[in-house]
């Protein structure tokens, strides 16, 4: 069995704008920043085999952050969230308005959520045969 322990990633600049930024690469906010900070102080005594994030700033940065190089953190592209295509970028209420739309049929020119979601099932499959008996914290969205 794997412990697992998710966290989402700090506030970024998009979060604060209403842009989702899907699969753009997202800067920490100064919020964010000290998001992750308390993140890292809320598990204090905690003790991680690893810290898995996306391969996207915003999630690495975040973990960094909260724990100092204390545990290895290993990027995955597999744990984006989804692509949304032509709608990155865009005002969160636009794609807000498309989510229900998109969960089998990918968003113009990005993915749908059962790709999204087959994605992430792969990542966790991985993790189980191999971190089998581990703690982990995964930093998402």
């Amino acid at each position: 069995m794997i412990t697992i322990i998710f966290e989402a990633h700090g506030t970024t600049y998009d979060n604060e704008k209403g842009i989702s930024s899907g699969h753009s690469d997202a800067q920490l906010s100064p919020l964010g920043i000290k998001q992750s900070k308390k993140m890292g102080d809320r598990y204090g005594g905690v003790r991680f085999d690893a810290i898995f994030t996306s391969d996207l700033s915003r999630a690495e940065d975040s973990a960094i952050i909260a724990f100092d190089a204390k545990f290895p953190v290993v990027k995955d592209y597999r744990l984006r969230e989804c692509d949304y295509g032509d709608f990155t970028q865009y005002p969160s209420e636009e794609v807000e308005k498309q989510k229900l739309m998109r969960i089998t049929e990918p968003f113009p020119n990005g993915e749908s959520y059962t790709q999204t979601t087959a994605r992430t099932k792969s990542f966790l499959d991985d993790l189980k045969r191999n971190y089998d008996g581990k703690r982990v914290m995964i930093v998402g969205y």
